[in-house]
């Protein structure tokens, strides 16, 4: 998932898809309330305990060979020293682009982009990137830990979904994390800007590595032949939060669970009237400016600019309600994990969730 222009230190999840003309978002919703916590962690132990018996199904696992792959951070992070923060475009070039590995790969063509957009990034954000290299780049190896054990989740919940392996990167700072198939990069300068601890960076990588992989999970989508984009995009970012909330034990966000919890029907209530706006307009005008555009950036890509009072991606917090509800009413919770997933159709997702009649209800 990546990100939009302006990078986001504490919320750097997205799906890897863009929204012609206005997108690039970042991630997180939040946790249901304690008791849809607590009944979906009996479940979800329940489920653990069957699904390791699955004859086969760990015959082939070895938790050690995932580990975070940081050759492309390690390179960065000496020419950056060797020129004493200052590299040029053709030094990143060369030292840093030509022979990269995976990671670079995925995050050149939307994030990088080139080496010139790149240095002077690093110019304008240069701080960020030393914070980077001299507080969070050296953690890696303890990193692998949380790693492993969000990895171990995941391996007795959807033993039949592969593992991507992590690669960590330094970008144009402007991409906190995407996901491929096969890998969950992660650039480093936005997870790590300049103030970030180290407890907190640790924290929010061990969310990250389990959002991220959720996001790997699910297929790619023609987002022009969505119908009701704004509900899609909260199940498709909702989903992994709901996800990295379970393998956790904790919350994505407690700001967005503070903000919208108490607010949850009212919140709904302008959802549902955003809703409309952008199925009217189709995929013909997202400018911010649009009504349509104001209707979606309200709850997505709007870190920065998200409505006056409001946390950014307020959407994330709705889309994570949804899949929670959608998995507490089904008895077979592992193949509804695997439905939102796939999310072949939002508004069936939403109808059988209760959710909806839920909170409208008198």
């Amino acid at each position: 998932m990546d990100f939009s222009a302006t990078a986001r230190p504490f919320e750097p999840f997205a799906s890897g898809r863009h929204l012609t003309g206005r997108r690039g978002h970042s991630r997180a919703a939040v946790l249901p309330g304690q008791t849809t916590v607590q009944f979906l962690f009996r479940s979800a132990a329940v489920l653990f305990a069957s699904l390791v018996t699955i004859e086969g199904a760990q015959a082939d696992f070895d938790i050690f060979r995932y580990e975070i792959q940081a050759a492309d951070a390690d390179r960065f992070a000496e020419l950056f020293r060797r020129t004493d923060g200052q590299p040029t475009a053709e030094q990143i070039e060369r030292h840093y682009l030509q022979g990269a590995g995976r990671g670079v790969e995925i995050f050149t063509p939307g994030r990088i982009r080139n080496a010139a957009r790149m240095a002077a990034r690093v110019g304008e954000l240069n701080a960020d990137y030393r914070h980077a290299i001299d507080t969070c780049l050296p953690l890696t190896p303890k990193l692998n830990q949380e790693l492993r054990a969000v990895y171990l989740a995941y391996r007795a919940l959807l033993p039949e979904y592969p593992l991507p392996q992590v690669h960590l990167v330094f970008g144009a700072g402007n991409s906190g994390g995407t996901a491929a198939a096969d890998a969950q990069v992660i650039g480093l300068e936005v997870a790590c800007r300049s103030g970030i601890g180290t407890d907190e960076y640790r924290r929010f990588m061990r969310m990250m590595f389990a959002h991220e992989t959720a996001h790997s999970w699910q297929p790619q989508v023609d987002e022009s032949s969505v119908h009701d984009l704004l509900l899609f995009t909260a199940l498709r970012e909702g989903t992994p939060d709901f996800l990295a909330g379970l393998v956790t034990g904790t919350s994505p966000s407690t700001e967005r669970d503070d903000f919208a919890r108490p607010r949850e029907r009212s919140l709904w209530a302008q959802f549902q009237r955003d809703r409309q706006a952008v199925i009217a307009a189709g995929s013909n005008d997202f400018s911010r400016e649009s009504a349509a555009g104001q209707a979606y950036f309200r709850w997505f890509a709007n870190y920065g600019t998200a409505p006056v009072g409001w946390p950014h991606e307020v959407g994330y917090w709705v889309g994570m309600q949804i899949a929670a509800a959608y998995v507490a009413q089904s008895k077979d919770k592992a193949q509804a994990i695997r439905d939102l997933l796939k999310l072949k159709d939002p508004q069936a997702v939403l109808s059988a969730s209760g959710y909806q009649e839920r909170i409208e209800a008198p």
